[in-house]
């Protein structure tokens, strides 16, 4: 009995989540800006203020729970996909960047609300820390395996950045599919499937690298 109560207040908390979370998305783009005052956006969809602040604590919380769902139901349908696990490395990336677009296609103008408040993505507005910490650990455990299969060449210092350079990557498809106008917005499709190429031929073992052994080996074995 104990049990069934827990799990139905939890259950009811979830909706209320949820609740609140369409109430604001709602609330800031018809009004083209954030509620005025906590308080005042309680009164408006009829909870009580402590209410909210039992669950975010501030609208820098409640953002951060928006865009963590985002990424969090991304991984969770890539996860549940049983081909997912037998893709490459490069697959597994553009698996992630399509399911990634197609649930932010369904709040498309929030999103774009707040990437036009954010014009330097790099500097990590508040709302998508969560969002990005969960976006770096997944690239670091791909590119990790990546790293072990030789999908992906292991390069002293830079390697460990990779993670962070594929967040610069997310900035700028953010950024083109905001000004995509077009159908099924088809073009960032192609400019994902093209950048993502472009990537893995630039940490990928390729010509900078045999350039590179090549070199040490005639260092290592040159004519006295």
């Amino acid at each position: 009995m104990e049990t069934a109560k827990k799990t139905s207040r939890r259950s009811e908390s979830k909706a209320s989540d949820d609740k609140i979370k369409a109430a604001y998305i709602e609330s800031v783009l018809t009004h083209g800006s954030r509620p005025v005052s906590v308080y005042k956006f309680c009164v408006d969809i009829g909870i009580k203020e402590e209410e909210f602040y039992n669950r975010f604590g501030s609208f820098d919380g409640l953002e951060n729970y928006i865009w963590k769902g985002f990424i969090d139901k991304t991984l969770g349908r890539l996860k549940a996909d049983k081909a997912f696990q037998s893709f490459i490395t490069r697959e597994k990336i553009l698996a992630f960047y399509f399911t990634l677009l197609e649930e932010l296609k369904s709040s498309r103008s929030y999103v774009i609300f707040q990437l036009e408040h954010s014009k330097k993505f790099e500097l990590v507005p508040e709302y998508i820390k969560g969002f990005k910490a969960e976006f770096e650990s997944f690239f670091e455990s791909v590119l990790n395996v990546a790293k072990g299969k030789g999908e992906v060449a292991t390069r002293p210092v830079i390697d460990k950045r990779y993670p962070q350079l594929f967040w610069l990557h997310l900035g700028f498809i953010l950024l083109f599919w905001k000004q995509d106008s077009s159908a099924g917005f088809e073009k960032t499709d192609a400019a994902i499937e093209k950048s993502v190429n472009l990537a893995f031929d630039l940490i990928g073992k390729g010509a900078v690298d045999s350039a590179i052994d090549f070199a040490k080996f005639l260092y290592q074995n040159k004519i006295k």
